[in-house]
């Protein structure tokens, strides 16, 4: 497997896939379907650069459920797996679950 580590602001996104059927059980085919605006992050960088030279670190982290813009990030491929390489600046939110 290959080793990613994005740089600065940037994080390594795996798209999650959305359910083939609606609700009232039609199957949606490949063609008619967008790609989900809802990923994993899988890696994150170091943070942004300030002026002053510190670090600030990034608000997401690795496993967070986040959404993003439907034309964010840079499709890049490692092996049969794609991912989405984007600025922190293209998530919208991170996504929590309620415990039960």
């Amino acid at each position: 497997m290959m080793k990613f580590r994005p740089l600065h602001d940037r994080v390594l996104v795996r798209r999650i896939e959305q359910e083939e059927k609606t609700a009232g059980g039609i199957i949606i085919p490949d063609t008619a379907k967008e790609k989900p605006m809802e990923g994993e992050v899988i890696a994150i960088g170091s943070g942004t650069r300030l002026e002053d030279g510190k670090v600030m670190p990034l608000d997401v982290k690795v496993g967070d459920r986040i959404l993003f813009g439907k034309w964010s990030g840079t499709e890049v491929k490692f092996g049969n797996q794609e991912y989405l390489v984007m600025k922190e600046s293209d998530i919208m939110g991170i996504v929590e679950s309620k415990a039960a």
